[in-house]
């Protein structure tokens, strides 16, 4: 795996190996949030690989470079033009406009040879609160140098209410005055959900507030009475994280209903999926020709084009220059998340591509991802890494990366999972010792 070491700080990804993770610290923080003393140490026994020990360093021009192009697609996702061109091939349900733009927008990087490029676009990005806490329990290594965090010790407090901002503001651009009373976090089978422990901290959250919050899924959700009830609750907010994404299996029929005729404010909702979560999307991001004969502005078109890979639609028309090209191409299917029947072209065999030319897939020009050096009791590995930008109304709030090993981000590798992004710049070289 090629290093990002165009900026030095990024070259601590290789040479430092400090564990700046405050096991106390992140015990207490956990354990005050979630209201339950036992908390931590469940944590640690069911998600051993939640989170890394060690952070990620990322440069000042980087961090910056995600932001632009986070602003940059954002701002095209209101072009008229754009907006006709993706609800065109959308479903029905995506068509309703009541107001929300959608909370914890993720972007997702890899650090390339060339700086940060864009992988993928999420909805329903998981974590954010999860590393909102993990930056809270930081001690931070390397102190002769300029590096920071995003939402780092006391700011946490600061990142968090943001956060209840960001619901309040949908809760707003829905027309509706005053705040919401009951929030429900919905999800199929919560409880079985890997970041299930991320619901309680939003339960939690969302009470602290001064909100009811009951954590619930889809069917267990009924429309009476013209409002949207869980239980004997009435729910004036969804906070979605359902990859169910234009609500059309049965489970969702309620949750449906309720989008449809403005029973609830449902963030994040179809809609903002099919704005920018179908990856579909990204081939048209990338056509410059395109967005010039839209009048895209041309600063935004020439952010674009160097910070995603350039994507195409698969049509097996083109099966004969794909296959081809497979060696520096990623398959993914349009609609697809968590990485699942995603495939590296030089991968492929013949069979799995037939399986894609006859299926809805995009072809993503390949992007290997950046690494960093993490310390195991037998010795230093090499994990890949990718960064993730939480954003809302195209402002990025929260880097985060992820660590892993294997074809994509996953959380069974030992060492790996959440890290915090620690943002800078080296001064005066590594003053780490590579110990704990």
């Amino acid at each position: 795996m090629p290093d990002a070491t165009r900026h030095p700080i990024e070259h601590l990804n290789t040479v430092c190996t400090c564990a700046t993770l405050d096991p106390k610290a992140l015990r207490a923080s956990l354990e005050a949030a979630i209201g339950n003393s036992a908390a931590f140490d469940r944590l640690t026994e069911t998600h051993p690989h939640l989170m890394s020990a060690q952070p990620m360093f990322v440069s000042v021009a980087h961090a910056q470079a995600m932001q632009a192009l986070v602003a940059a697609i954002e701002r095209v996702g209101r072009h008229p033009a754009y907006r006709d061109a993706v609800l065109a091939k959308a479903s029905p349900i995506a068509q309703i406009d009541h107001g929300p733009i959608g909370v914890f927008m993720g972007y997702d990087f890899h650090l390339g040879e060339d700086g940060p490029r864009l992988i993928e676009i999420n909805t329903n990005a998981g974590g954010g609160l999860l590393n909102a806490l993990l930056l809270q329990a930081q001690r931070i290594c390397c102190m002769k140098n300029d590096v920071t965090t995003i939402g780092r010790a006391s700011d946490v407090a600061t990142l968090q209410l943001r956060f209840l901002d960001n619901f309040r503001a949908e809760w707003h651009r829905q027309g509706r005055d005053g705040t919401p009373g009951a929030i429900a976090i919905v999800d199929e089978a919560p409880e079985r959900q890997y970041l299930y422990p991320e619901f309680l901290l939003f339960q939690r959250l969302f009470e602290g507030a001064g909100w009811s919050a009951v954590i619930a899924a889809p069917d267990d959700l009924v429309v009476r009475d013209g409002r949207l009830w869980a239980g004997s609750t009435a729910i004036d907010l969804v906070y979605n994280r359902s990859t169910d994404f234009d609500f059309s299996t049965p489970a969702a029929a309620a949750l449906r209903t309720a989008y449809v005729e403005g029973l609830a404010v449902v963030t994040p909702n179809p809609r903002a999926h099919a704005l920018f979560a179908d990856k579909r999307n990204l081939a048209i991001l990338t056509d410059a020709e395109r967005l010039r004969g839209w009048g895209v502005a041309a600063a935004d078109i020439a952010t674009l084009a160097h910070g995603i890979p350039r994507t195409v639609a698969v049509s097996p028309a083109d099966a004969d220059a794909l296959w081809e090209n497979r060696d520096r191409l990623f398959f993914k299917p349009a609609r697809g998340y968590g990485s699942k029947a995603t495939y590296r072209g030089d991968k492929l065999t013949k069979r799995v591509f037939a399986e894609i030319l006859a299926g809805d897939y995009v072809a993503q020009e390949l992007v290997t991802p950046s690494g960093r050096s993490i310390r195991m009791p037998d010795g230093i590995t090499r994990l890949k890494a990718d960064i993730r930008c939480y954003a809302y109304d195209g402002q990025v709030e929260l880097f985060a990366a992820r660590l892993y090993q294997g074809q994509t981000t996953n959380f069974r590798t030992p060492g790996g999972g959440f890290a915090p992004v620690l943002v800078g710049k080296l001064t005066n070289g590594c003053g780490c010792t590579g110990r704990s």
